[in-house]
């Protein structure tokens, strides 16, 4: 933080009638916390480090250096060093006795700053090929010059509308039906479903070894003829622990035909309700 420059401080208040400040809500010189204030005070003190700058609002060297070079309106091909050098080693003197943390990012752009001054005082050397040396201050107004077209692209950044800051996403609930509907039965409540029932068969090892032929169409039908006129069966229902796995295989492979095929309705009132299954057609 450093004192404003004399440009930028504020004229000495003025005598006799022009003391007055122009009259706010057309009744009180000003208003102080909310309340008004009818006539200036006699005893108003403004401390001499009132007014500063914050250089915490750079966003680093280059950005000073650009704020420097763009106030003056100088050729950024063609920067005066000695001018800018000078007023950005007055800053950085500033910021030096306040925050040194925040002063050694500024002071290798000062050395830098320096040296390329220095350069430029002395005479110039042809390069080994006969070639005219390369303006000291290239690299410089380079960075300047990248930096510079960053900071613009961040600021066109800044202007679009962004979701959240600028607008919002539009949510009006429209209601489909009176008729209340029932959530869809996933995947997942099916195969929790199914752990449940192997959870219950305790189905009893054996050591006897047979081969069983099962038909999936036998087992369509079988559960077909158990729906019959039934409004709605249990999902567990449908199944015979006792026949063993082979046989809970082969029913489920059956229901999940007789679904695809809309044969049958699978159905649950609610999330985490029981399931239970019904015939998609009346059977005459």
């Amino acid at each position: 933080m450093i004192p404003l420059e004399p440009a930028l401080l504020p004229d000495p208040a003025p005598t006799g009638a022009q003391a007055l400040p122009e009259v706010v809500d057309h009744v009180a010189v000003a208003r102080l916390y909310g309340e008004p204030l009818f006539a200036l005070p006699q005893d108003l003190y403004i401390p001499p480090d009132a007014l500063e700058v914050f250089l915490e609002a750079f966003e680093g060297p280059l950005d000073l250096l650009l704020y420097l070079i763009r106030r003056q309106n100088f050729n950024i091909l063609d920067i005066p060093m000695a001018a800018v050098t000078r007023q950005y080693l007055s800053y950085v003197d500033e910021i030096r006795s306040r925050n040194l943390e925040l002063a050694a990012e500024y002071l290798l752009m000062a050395a830098m700053l320096i040296e390329i001054k220095s350069r430029m005082l002395l005479p110039p050397r042809k390069t080994a090929e006969g070639r005219e040396p390369e303006d000291p201050r290239a690299e410089l107004v380079r960075r300047l010059l990248e930096y510079e077209q960053i900071k613009l692209a961040s600021a066109r950044l800044a202007e679009v509308p962004q979701y959240g800051r600028d607008f919002f996403k539009a949510q009006v609930y429209v209601e489909q039906a009176l008729q209340p509907r029932f959530p869809d039965v996933h995947l997942a409540d099916l195969q929790a479903a199914w752990r449940d029932i192997l959870r219950r068969a305790k189905l009893v090892q054996r050591h006897k070894i047979t081969r069983e032929e099962l038909s999936v169409r036998e087992h369509m039908s079988l559960v077909l003829k158990k729906l019959q006129g039934r409004r709605f069966a249990p999902f567990e229902e449908l199944f015979d622990p006792a026949r063993g796995a082979p046989v809970l295989v082969v029913t489920l492979i059956a229901l999940l035909e007789l679904a695809k095929e809309n044969l049958i309705e699978v159905t649950q009132a609610e999330a985490y309700a029981p399931i239970y299954v019904r015939l998609a057609f009346t059977v005459v």
